[in-house]
């Protein structure tokens, strides 16, 4: 198999030029952040570690509200919504696919798919309340544990900058780390400040969809180091 010695940075749309696959690391993260997953799930679940600041901080987030404030909170939570990342993961599969790369076609649109099973029978589960009703801004109806835009947010947006990563520099890298570090840390907050979720349902979200991402990537990287072994 012939690799790409240019340093160019790929995107989502030329073929990129790889590191050595380490499935190993991937799995050690990946059994970590599940260990994070599950203790951030127990301690929303049972009211204990950042549950504990629940309730304060959502009386915090309506003190706070503003015109200016709510108008944006509500342009962010749809943007970073369930269904607004499904699509996004899925038109950057299209583009992958079409470009030749179909195994990280799959691994994004995967990844989503996965995260989006994962969040919806983790809330069937633990069937945890959503904060009260008259201090919602915006309609919800399912159960509150975990937030579903929490989890789809890191998982799509983590699975763009791991395919994005080759190529870039260090200078492009840390942009995008920062990027999606603060899109997702807002879309997680706005579903504080409009009401639906409580401040342990959204750091679980962000959990799960850590250990979720890091299971894809592990796997995403095993495929990588399968398909590329030399032949003997």
């Amino acid at each position: 198999m012939v690799r790409r010695t240019d340093d160019r940075p790929a995107g989502l749309t030329e073929p990129v030029p790889l590191p050595g696959p380490r499935p190993g690391l991937g799995a050690a993260v990946a059994v970590l952040l599940g260990l994070a997953a599950v203790v951030g799930l127990w301690a929303a679940f049972t009211g204990v570690g950042p549950a504990h600041l629940d309730a304060a901080v959502l009386d915090e987030s309506v003190e706070s509200r503003t015109d200016l404030l709510t108008a944006a909170a509500v342009a962010v939570t749809h943007l970073g919504s369930t269904a607004a990342m499904a699509v996004l993961a899925i038109a950057a599969g299209i583009r992958l696919w079409r470009t030749g790369r179909r195994a990280d076609a799959v691994f994004v649109i995967g990844a989503m798919s996965g995260a989006q099973l994962v969040f919806r029978g983790l809330k069937e589960l633990l069937d945890r309340p959503r904060p009260p009703e008259d201090g919602r801004l915006v309609h919800a109806v399912s159960e509150s544990l975990p937030s579903g835009h929490a989890t789809t947010a890191i998982v799509v947006i983590g699975a763009l900058v791991v395919l994005a990563w080759p190529g870039r520099t260090t200078a492009g890298r840390a942009g995008m780390v920062a990027a999606a570090t603060v899109w997702v840390g807002a879309v997680g907050l706005t579903r504080i400040y409009l009401g639906v979720h409580w401040f342990s349902d959204v750091i679980a979200g962000w959990l799960v969809g850590g250990a979720w991402l890091a299971v894809c990537v592990a796997a995403w990287s095993w495929w990588r180091a399968r398909v590329t072994m030399p032949a003997r």
